[in-house]
């Protein structure tokens, strides 16, 4: 099947006078593995079921493969779903949950073996079609409940928080089992979780909420290294922020905090474009003078040596990323420092706002 796109406009949702989602926009790609990464209430199953069409919209539309299905029902939608809870049918064996959807469909019944006999071989449990939902793993059960979705041969993937019922260890396996699954079959997915660890290994893109609004939308080391605001930093990794101001002094900047001091922030002056790339390996400069030093540093700003010793005592590793954690309105700012792969110390430009 020819993988499709999603496109979600301008979509706005109320549960009584509770605005959950306010004006959501996001285009997924066709075999996208694309996930909707939030704290909990921040509206990102909401916006899973309202695409699988579970949830009705006040405002906006929602597009799939470029045909509008705002008002189509769940079933004529071609899209499936695999709830946190799975809600496999206790009293059915195996083969029988995977058929279910199939027979609701009316496909002839040899049809409908094949269909369930391919899927159950996808998730490799073919051994276990004649056993029941309570003779199964946590794992096995999750496996059982993506085949079934699977044979209907869905346009678009949902999976609401599909590892949430499993321990650490099951967790990690699944989640590259599921990895591997979507590569070989192509289909667009998308991922509602509120685990980081598991958006940030197992998709391509990542949208994350907060308050029923999408604060950003990037790659994994996008999100990390230039996270929007300070909600998205936060949220995003570990990271330890500094409340303090940036002062210009001639031709210098420099951050002052009361938990870390003052620290200076020499402006570079000239760049060499491929002169060092950033964790992502795209290229980015450095100045000449900081190039062999600073490898893989940021353009702009970088932290002098008598500074590195002070920042290093208030951060979790002396490998980590510093920077403010938003571009301010004001003079007041912040500044984070954050790992995991830079080598040096290095700091962003200042925001472009910055009153001298």
């Amino acid at each position: 099947m020819t993988p499709v796109g999603v496109d979600i406009r301008n979509v706005a949702l109320s549960f009584g006078t509770t605005q959950v989602l306010k004006d959501i926009t996001v285009s997924i790609e066709p075999g996208e593995f694309f996930a909707l990464l939030g704290p909990s209430g921040s509206g990102k199953s909401t916006l899973l079921r309202l695409i699988a069409g579970f949830n009705q919209h006040s405002h906006g539309s929602v597009l799939v493969g470029g045909k509008d299905v705002t008002g189509t029902p769940p079933w004529k939608r071609n899209v499936g779903m695999v709830f946190q809870n799975y809600a496999l049918w206790p009293h059915m064996t195996v083969e029988q949950n995977v058929a279910f959807g199939l027979e609701e469909r009316k496909f002839p019944r040899e049809k409908i073996r094949e269909k369930v006999a391919a899927a159950l071989e996808l998730v490799g449990l073919s051994a276990l079609g004649k056993r029941r939902p309570g003779q199964l793993s946590g794992g096995q059960q999750q496996r059982v409940a993506i085949a079934r979705t699977l044979a209907i041969e869905p346009q678009v993937l949902l999976l609401d928080e599909p590892l949430s019922n499993l321990d650490a260890r099951l967790r990690v396996q699944t989640r590259q089992e599921l990895v591997k699954l979507q590569k070989r079959l192509g289909i667009t997915t998308i991922f509602v979780t509120h685990d980081q660890e598991e958006a940030l290994t197992t998709c391509h893109r990542i949208a994350v909420m907060d308050q029923g609004v999408i604060q950003q939308v990037g790659t994994p080391i996008e999100l990390f290294d230039h996270p929007a605001n300070r909600f998205v930093a936060q949220f995003v990794g570990s990271v330890n922020l500094f409340p303090g101001q940036f002062r210009r002094e001639g031709d210098r900047l420099r951050f002052a905090s009361t938990q870390i001091g003052e620290v200076d922030l020499p402006r570079t002056s000239t760049c060499r474009p491929k002169a060092a790339t950033s964790p992502s390996g795209r290229t980015r400069c450095t100045s000449m003078a900081t190039a062999a030093r600073l490898p893989r540093a940021r353009c702009g700003w970088t932290a002098p040596s008598r500074a590195r010793s002070s920042w290093a005592n208030s951060c979790a590793t002396r490998s980590a990323w510093a920077r403010h954690s938003s571009p301010p309105t004001s003079r007041t700012s912040a500044a984070a420092c954050r790992s995991p792969r830079a080598p040096a110390w290095a700091f962003p430009s200042p925001p472009r706002n910055f009153a001298s």
